[in-house]
């Protein structure tokens, strides 16, 4: 290999690396930028899912809950992630769900696991 072709192959090379470093810059501060559809919600909530009781029963209620909901495949991926918090067996759900026929689906999988009157529904509808 000729040293000219040599020097043509790695000046190429350092330009397909330097444009990926900016491209990856550039997508990085693009996420960044962008907030999830909920992020005016997680503002100054009462509860969020840091006050999930430590007790093993309401472990073990929110990990049945988690579980039937994942396992509902025609539930949309907003309503995969709500929060689900358990304190003293009462249970409250808050998140976006797609539709009100979606997060009555989520309540009825949660009624499999708890008693409606253990509920405390706070979904919202996507907009």
């Amino acid at each position: 290999m000729t040293k000219s072709l040599q020097t043509t192959l790695l000046i190429a090379a350092m330009g397909a690396a330097f444009n990926l470093a900016v491209a990856s810059r550039s997508a990085l501060a693009q996420d960044a930028a962008s907030k999830p559809d909920n992020s005016a919600q997680n503002t100054n909530q009462s509860q969020t899912a840091q006050d999930q009781s430590n007790v093993q029963s309401d472990r073990e209620t929110t990990a049945k809950i988690r579980k039937a909901i994942i396992a509902d495949k025609d539930l949309s991926m907003y309503a995969h992630n709500i929060k689900i918090i358990t304190r003293n067996g009462t249970v409250t759900l808050k998140g976006p769900v797609q539709s009100d026929d979606e997060k009555q689906k989520v309540e009825s999988d949660v009624a499999s696991v708890v008693a409606r009157d253990n509920l405390v529904d706070q979904l919202t509808v996507k907009q």
